[in-house]
């Protein structure tokens, strides 16, 4: 069978998607995720959104140069050109937390009873499990990929209720037996002291980097917790 490799973030969330699924693919650009899962025959049927004429023509041509049925190309922003009953999974993934955010905000029916989030965001993944524990939905599973040198997070989510702690808004809801958990935290801590570095330099935001200190704190508080339940024995 004529095949193409996705890259290790893209194959991860192929494999969270469930068979026979009726998938809507924000943002979809090349559409690589939509034309290999019906290549493959993993969805029932595909849509390719994209924001802009550009992506979505290179969407479009991946599926005629591959030979994917099944697959419509639909130009909107966000979930604006999918309707609640085509589609039953929703894949965001490749912007940020706070435009992911926006996106679900702008479709409420996307927190409703047999439907399947999966998420991954590429920046400010803590603004969107806040979103997520506020608006009704779940975290069911969470995981890391490293692609081209960067750990980026999964999330699984759906309808439901939730409550996160400092360090999981900031850390995973569930990474505390992921491989990848540890290098994860230490790159979140860095970043956060760098940004708490830079308040004290600046002689302002006293108040900001206050509130940066604690996240710190739960974070360190967390990668304990991941060693624990890593080291040998356990």
């Amino acid at each position: 069978m004529r095949d193409f490799e996705l890259t290790p973030r893209l194959r991860l969330l192929a494999d969270w998607v469930p068979p026979g699924a009726r998938l809507a693919d924000v943002g979809t650009d090349h559409a690589y995720l939509p034309v290999w899962l019906r290549l493959h025959g993993r969805v029932a049927f595909a849509i390719a959104c994209d924001l802009r004429e550009g992506p979505l023509a290179r969407a479009r041509e991946t599926g005629r140069i591959w030979g994917a049925d099944g697959v419509d190309y639909r130009l909107g922003d966000g979930l604006a050109a999918v309707s609640p009953e085509e589609a039953d999974t929703v894949v965001i993934a490749g912007m940020g937390g706070e435009n992911i955010a926006a996106i679900l905000s702008r479709a409420p029916w996307t927190a409703g009873e047999g439907r399947t989030l999966l998420l991954q965001p590429q920046t400010r993944a803590e603004t969107l499990r806040a979103f997520l524990a506020e608006n009704g939905y779940a975290i069911r599973r969470e995981a890391l990929v490293e692609d081209r040198g960067v750990i980026y997070p999964v999330i699984e989510a759906g309808g439901g209720t939730m409550s996160l702690t400092l360090g999981q808004l900031y850390g995973g809801a569930a990474l505390l037996r992921d491989p990848l958990g540890d290098r994860y935290i230490i790159q979140k801590i860095l970043r956060l002291e760098t940004a708490v570095a830079g308040l004290n330099r600046s002689g302002g935001g006293q108040e900001k980097a206050d509130g940066l200190r604690e996240v710190i704190t739960a974070l360190l508080s967390m990668r304990e917790e991941w060693r624990r339940a890593n080291s040998q024995g356990n």
